[in-house]
């Protein structure tokens, strides 16, 4: 939680539980899971939006417990992971978005750190998702 009145913004954070097992209250088991998984990606939906519901409207706290996979190599098995990285589409948006508002209001000078910023980062995480060097 962030400070009131000083600069830091603190160390504290959710931790996951110790136990890795799956919660006796649960009555849902993996195969069910992973087509729930399956449903909601056919859908159009991220996989942390997947998580999100799972956890919400299923009581699947945390699904790696209950599959022994992550939502991602889940989608990746079946052939329903996103093209983009959810990071990487995030970023795209928000530049997008930044450059917008750039159109808009030209004046402001901390748009355009903010643009240059943002597309660097892009550059630097294409260069990574293709195992290209920028330095090269």
């Amino acid at each position: 939680m962030g400070r009131m009145h000083a600069p830091g913004k603190g160390l504290s954070q959710s931790a996951l539980p110790y136990r890795r097992s799956v919660p006796t209250w649960l009555k849902l088991t993996s195969d069910d899971v992973k087509e729930q998984i399956y449903k909601l990606a056919k859908k159009g939906l991220t996989p942390s939006q997947i998580g999100v519901i799972l956890r919400d409207s299923h009581g699947v706290a945390q699904v790696r417990f209950v599959t022994g996979n992550k939502i991602l190599r889940i989608l990746k098995s079946k052939g329903l992971a996103p093209d983009l990285p959810e990071d990487l589409y995030h970023l795209i948006k928000k530049a997008v978005a930044v450059r917008k508002h750039l159109e808009r209001n030209r004046k402001v000078s901390k748009t355009i750190n903010l643009v240059s910023c943002r597309d660097a980062v892009l550059v630097f995480r294409e260069w990574d998702a293709f195992k290209l060097s920028p330095f090269v």
